[in-house]
């Protein structure tokens, strides 16, 4: 399928944590009447069928993979609407929670160009929530906090301005960092015995969960696969998550409803 006249636009897609069962009625829709898709890393494979006559082409960032700049996707995404196509961008959880889909809607709202955002399900509630851990519980915590993992500047200043054990905290891209979260906390006073998780790659077929402490976050080992199920090569292939709160508890109570 290919736009004519002034009909191109951006439809900027939440993918959710990779299932496509989990996308919503409305990303399946925009999918279908794609004229080309900029997928992300973690997008599963099996969504192309929902886009079968579209070009992909990927624009994923992976930790220490050259990767395309995100100047680059946005002219990308105003050169291929400004010729009359629908361009998906297809993006891992939602397009607005720590994916950068602000800047390329702003991109696109500066160059005039037509843009839709489809929320997607946030892999800081829906991961979670497939591994058996609910980010609020009653009696148990009232409020989640959501900070990036990746580097000391995005986490600390979110983490000093929670009294220890008030709130469920969810650490997005934080495998390697979550030795130095674990420590961090424990030093702000938080216990060392506080439930802490580390979950990879929720809703595909390799998914695995670590439930310890944040005394024992920082040296944790992942178990070998369940039978019938695939593993990364490595721990550090797999997209990961650090919960950390009395929450994780519940996980061994409830079932793991979403594997």
């Amino acid at each position: 399928m290919t736009g004519t006249g002034n009909d191109g636009r951006v439809t900027l897609i939440g993918a959710g944590p990779g299932d496509p069962d989990l996308l919503t009625v409305r990303a399946v829709d925009r999918l279908a009447d794609a004229d080309l898709v900029l997928y992300d890393a973690l997008s599963s494979p099996q969504m192309r069928t929902l886009a079968p006559e579209a070009r992909w082409f990927y624009v994923g960032k992976r930790a220490d993979r050259d990767s395309i700049a995100q100047d680059t996707i946005n002219r990308i995404l105003i050169r291929e609407a400004s010729r009359g196509r629908h361009v998906v961008r297809l993006k891992a959880g939602d397009p607005f929670v720590l994916g950068r889909g602000g800047e390329e809607a702003l991109a696109c709202q500066e160059a005039q160009i037509s843009c839709e955002v489809v929320p997607g399900l946030t892999s800081a509630v829906a991961a979670p929530t497939l591994f058996g851990i609910p980010v609020t519980h009653r009696g148990v915590s009232t409020a989640f906090v959501v900070a990036s993992g990746h580097t000391p500047s995005a986490w600390q200043p979110v983490c000093e301005g929670i009294a220890p054990g008030t709130a469920t905290l969810i650490f997005l891209m934080s495998k390697r960092s979550r030795g130095a979260i674990a420590t961090f906390l424990v030093d702000r006073g938080w216990s060392s015995e506080t439930p802490a998780a580390l979950l990879l790659g929720a809703a595909t077929p390799g998914a695995h969960r670590w439930i310890g402490t944040l005394g024992t976050l920082g040296d944790c080992l992942m178990p070998a696969p369940a039978p019938g199920r695939a593993a990364y090569g490595t721990l550090s292939e797999a997209p990961g998550i650090v919960v950390v709160g009395s929450v994780v508890d519940l996980a061994g109570a409830l079932a793991f409803s979403g594997l």
